[in-house]
């Protein structure tokens, strides 16, 4: 039976499964695999998933903040659940814990698309980098991002804060092998700090699949032997090499950028 908004589930039990099932999400960064869910903490995820059509299982709201809880959070889910603040932080993974989170069933991934632009992650580890290059594959119409085995869970509690709601507007697939990347039917662009075409005079093929790399080690071996251009970005204030969040961000907008020009 579905619960009504003003009927929630009120817990009080920190042993609550409830409460357990949250705490595991909030503070293990692979418990979305094994859970097949996610807890999005905070109004700016919450409302994001719904901007994207996405309906959560369950909303959770803090005691304190049920009573002025606007509509659209309250009747986003068929079940709400109402926790004394206490508990409610107690379950969060957040320094200031948020009032309102979704428990969201995970998106089911359906493999790399072929012809579908996209950004191939190998082996990035910072979950503030992946986030913020979720970001700026959503901003400038790469609609895929491929994570390669040994990259951050895309889906980690870190990783959706970074990602600021652009996870639900982009198709992810974890823990593919460089092989699976082939299949993409794509040009290939991998960064590099010290050979390959410029940026900006580069012939930028659209669409396409960029290739970021570990933090420290770059684009590994076998996926770089399947790149089809070499791209390196001009630095001419002198610095050894950007941040691959920042470097995913310059490239990424030069492909949008390179794309309007030639379809204008």
């Amino acid at each position: 039976m579905t619960i009504r908004p003003e009927d929630p589930v009120r817990i009080t039990s920190r042993d609550n499964v409830v409460v357990k099932d949250l705490r595991r999400l909030a503070r293990d960064g692979g418990a979305y695999r094994r859970m097949g869910r996610l807890w999005l903490e905070g109004d700016h995820l919450c409302r994001a998933a719904l901007d994207r059509g996405m309906q959560p299982i369950a909303s959770v709201f803090a005691e304190s903040f049920w009573p002025q809880a606007p509509a659209r959070l309250v009747e986003a889910a068929p079940r709400i659940y109402l926790l004394p603040d206490a508990l409610l932080a107690e379950a969060s993974g957040l320094e200031s814990p948020a009032p309102v989170g979704f428990l969201m069933a995970l998106p089911e991934s359906m493999g790399p698309r072929p012809g579908l632009a996209a950004v191939v992650l190998d082996r990035l580890q910072d979950p503030g980098n992946v986030g913020s290059i979720l970001r700026s594959a959503s901003a400038f119409g790469f609609a895929q991002v491929l994570a390669l085995k040994g990259t951050v869970a895309l889906w980690s509690p870190k990783v959706l804060r970074a990602g600021m709601g652009a996870h639900f507007g982009l198709q992810l697939v974890e823990g593919i092998e460089p092989p699976a990347v082939g299949q993409l039917g794509l040009p290939l662009l991998a960064t590099s700090s010290h050979q390959g075409e410029w940026l900006h005079r580069a012939a930028l093929p659209w669409p396409c699949a960029w290739l970021m790399g570990h933090e420290g080690q770059g684009v590994g071996p076998m996926l770089e032997a399947m790149a089809t251009q070499r791209i390196r970005i001009a630095q001419p204030g002198g610095e050894e090499s950007l941040n691959v969040a920042a470097a995913a961000a310059v490239c990424l907008h030069a492909s949008a950028a390179h794309q309007m020009a030639t379809t204008a």
